[in-house]
């Protein structure tokens, strides 16, 4: 592009502070955006490209400097810019969408207060010109009924409706920069695209550039003209999304957008060979779940329905992906399997065993045959214990071996989950994500259970880690005949690791059946909208046109 960039980073480096020691984790970075452009900083977990982008709006923590490098918007460099001389231009001129709407919004504060603080910042005075701007702008995201919503709180909006306000918020002054960090992090994907559509609509109507970051390479292809790839806080390549795509130069992009399970449109689970039927088809069936429905009481003395009849058969060895959006039932429906929730109605049998029947103590000795894998490992690992006494806490509650015994089969799975035994001794926070989950895969795996449900266990992972996490369950799976239970929102992960899905909606399953015939000939118009919002597949179609023998 010609002209002078509206933002342009030159050599920039940024340390921070540990201890009496300063570490560098952004190495001469160099890179520009043009007026009305998109450009996506892409990288996993520690690659810098977040401490990129808050030097960029001058929001680096406390810990936090700029070594050497510019930073130049329309020609003005504003790197060294004290923060009641940025204030001035926040808002106004860059404006910030974060990550987390949930931390991101004060709960106490009403959404029309906390979207009329911006304007209060830069001048309005009025009132009145105040209130009706806020219920304009709410309105213009998108939200229904904007006057309602200026009056409520964070706590009453769901996920998708609080990013929409923070938008709100970053666009009230129509600035010239917006920095997008990670703004559809966790969102389900019809919100999420409907999020990146909004934010597309918007810098068009104002002509606004747009520096997003994300891990999501599948987001980055679809909304980014250009693509800057970073890793240990350096650029690896840099260039237009659809050639970068087609032929990516460094071996790290590479990698990474071979990890990329939005970016790649096949179906890749190999077919489980039909079992040779010798017995009753029942014994195929490691869990049959039949009419099962949820009902939860209401404070005024009525009942919600979570769950509204699902029945499918999850056969032995295979993965069977339970897919949805929040609010879709998935939840409710593997509480009521693993035996923390009691269903209305409806069978669930695990290995036979018909669940509801079991009393207490029987309920506890199920429980070895089903293990539950959580969504964060950050949360699921208890931070006061090591690596050891993690794994082996369920060999203590359900299996009295011997000390040595104990030793033996925690290392044992720790070497089957790919990890060095000299981690047996570390906590949790000294630990990656991908390393915390292995641990919480082991632990899962200790009591040698038959069952595994998998809790949107990859999806607070970056794709390399989440790549490997996969192929680890893949090969788990193959080697002791595992069977498991999948639940995710993230249908390109789904498209890679299950046998067979149901797609829930509101409580109610839409469709079910192999992956194969749902991602390829969906007959529920629910999914359909589901699989046409998976991201990335623009950027591919761009990129094959580029490079058409490519498979990606």
């Amino acid at each position: 592009m010609s002209g002078t960039p509206l933002l342009s980073i030159r050599d920039l480096s940024v340390s921070y502070r540990e201890k009496d020691d300063w570490s560098r984790v952004v190495h001469g970075v160099s890179l520009d955006v043009h007026r009305g452009e998109v450009v996506a900083l892409v990288g996993e977990s520690g690659s810098g490209k977040t401490t990129t982008a808050q030097s960029v709006i001058g929001l680096l923590p406390g810990n936090g400097r700029i070594d050497q490098g510019e930073i130049r918007l329309d020609g003005t460099d504003i790197s060294r810019w004290p923060s009641r001389r940025l204030d001035a231009i926040r808002g106004a001129r860059i404006s910030l969408i974060p990550q987390d709407p949930g931390s991101a919004l004060n709960p106490i504060r009403t959404i029309g207060a906390q979207v009329g603080e911006i304007l209060k910042i830069h001048g309005w005075r009025d009132k009145k010109a105040i209130a009706s701007r806020v219920v304009e702008l709410l309105a213009r995201v998108g939200l229904t009924e904007p006057e309602l919503r200026a009056r409520q709180y964070p706590h009453e909006l769901s996920g998708g409706m609080k990013q929409r306000v923070l938008i709100a918020i970053a666009v009230a002054l129509q600035p010239e920069l917006i920095v997008a960090d990670e703004p559809t992090s966790g969102l389900d994907v019809t919100v999420q695209r409907r999020i990146l559509d909004l934010i597309d609509e918007l810098r068009l109507e104002f002509g606004t550039s747009v520096l997003l970051v994300t891990h999501d390479l599948g987001v980055a292809a679809d909304r980014a003209g250009r693509l800057v790839v970073m890793q240990g806080g350096r650029i690896q390549e840099e260039g237009p999304t659809a050639a970068l795509i087609a032929a990516p130069r460094s071996a790290y992009a590479r990698r990474l957008l071979a990890d990329a399970p939005s970016l790649d449109m096949t179906v890749r689970r190999q077919p489980r060979p039909e079992p040779i039927r010798e017995r009753d088809e029942a014994d195929d069936f490691a869990v049959i779940v039949e009419d099962l429905t949820h009902d939860f009481p209401l404070a005024d003395g009525g009942t919600f329905r979570a769950v509204d009849g699902i029945s499918f058969r999850l056969r032995r060895g295979t993965t069977h992906a339970l897919v949805g959006e929040s609010g879709s039932g998935k939840t409710t429906t593997i509480r009521s399997i693993v035996g923390f929730e009691k269903p209305t109605a409806g069978r669930i049998l695990v290995d036979g065993t018909d669940i509801a029947a079991l009393h207490r103590a029987d309920l506890r000795r199920f429980r070895r045959k089903i293990q539950l894998v959580y969504q964060n490992p950050f949360a699921s690992l208890d931070p006061r214990q090591n690596v050891f006494e993690i794994i082996e806490e369920p060999l203590l509650n359900f299996d009295k071996r011997e000390k040595d015994e104990r030793r033996r089969s925690v290392e044992s799975l720790l070497d089957r989950v790919g990890l060095s035994r000299t981690l047996l001794g570390r906590a949790p926070h000294a630990l990656s994500g991908g390393q915390r989950q292995r641990v919480a895969i082991a632990r899962a795996l200790v009591l040698e259970p038959q069952v595994l449900v998998l809790d949107e266990a990859v999806s607070a992972l970056d794709v390399t880690v989440q790549a490997q996490v996969l192929k680890l369950l893949d090969e788990l799976q193959r080697d002791l005949g595992l069977t498991y239970l999948f639940v995710s929102h993230d249908l390109a992960v789904v498209r890679q690791i299950a046998d067979s899905v149901s797609v829930l909606h509101r409580g109610r399953q839409v469709e079910s059946g192999p992956v194969e015939q749902i991602f390829h000939a969906p007959t529920s118009s629910y999914t359909r909208d589901l699989l046409a919002a998976i991201p990335g597949r623009t950027g591919v179609e761009r990129a094959r046109t580029l490079s058409p023998g490519s498979d990606r």
